[in-house]
């Protein structure tokens, strides 16, 4: 009677060295990890998920620092708007405050401004013979004994004439020469500083 033949399973190679288990024969044996196999995939898996988690943080990190620095952008317009709001109406109230006080201090002592407007005009007109000074009645009343110690002062060796005018007010006068003319007015003063209020306010930029 023949016994069943055992199957062969190609689990050993022979070889001339020697017999080895195969490859395969090993996979198949190996149907369990050892504890330290198990660990050290615990490890890896733990690391992975660590390095995933920390990936999220960043990127949630950086989305909070672009949404700040968006929100500090607009706080920052939103202030240099009010600021130039504040300016502007300072400015304007500044403005219409020197409108109402300016007439009553030149009414009240128009000749200062007469005077320095002069002094300036005898520097320019330094080598002319004669000037010729238009005032107010009261302006030209007041200055007329201080002239020539003006022009000592001023080093003008010319003649100065006063002329009275009597459609001319407050510290407005007309200076003129053989050469030229200076004229000081406080409607073109006023009128130039409406000028340079309306364009320093007449745009939103803030600068220094």
């Amino acid at each position: 009677m023949i016994k069943n033949a055992a199957k062969f399973t190609f689990d050993t190679e022979f070889l001339p060295e020697g017999d080895r288990v195969a490859p395969a024969a090993k996979a198949r044996q190996r149907q369990t990890l050892t504890n330290e196999e198990l660990e050290a995939m615990a490890d890896s898996a733990r690391r992975e998920g660590e390095t995933a988690a920390s990936a999220r943080a960043v990127e949630q990190l950086d989305r909070t620092i672009a949404a700040l620095t968006v929100s500090l952008r607009a706080a920052l317009d939103s202030s240099r708007a009010e600021i130039q709001a504040v300016r502007a109406e300072a400015a304007q109230i500044a403005l219409a405050m020197a409108r109402k006080i300016a007439p009553a201090a030149l009414a009240a002592c128009p000749t200062g401004d007469v005077e320095i407007a002069l002094r300036q005009a005898m520097h320019q007109a330094i080598t002319e013979p004669r000037i010729t000074l238009r005032a107010h009645p009261g302006v030209v009343e007041a200055l007329a004994p201080r002239v020539e110690a003006i022009a000592h002062e001023e080093g003008y060796d010319g003649r100065v004439m006063l002329a009275a005018d009597a459609a001319m007010t407050g510290a407005d006068c007309r200076i003129e020469w053989r050469g030229g003319g200076a004229e000081r007015s406080e409607a073109a003063i006023e009128e130039a500083l409406a000028r340079l209020f309306a364009d320093r306010f007449s745009h939103n930029d803030v600068k220094g």
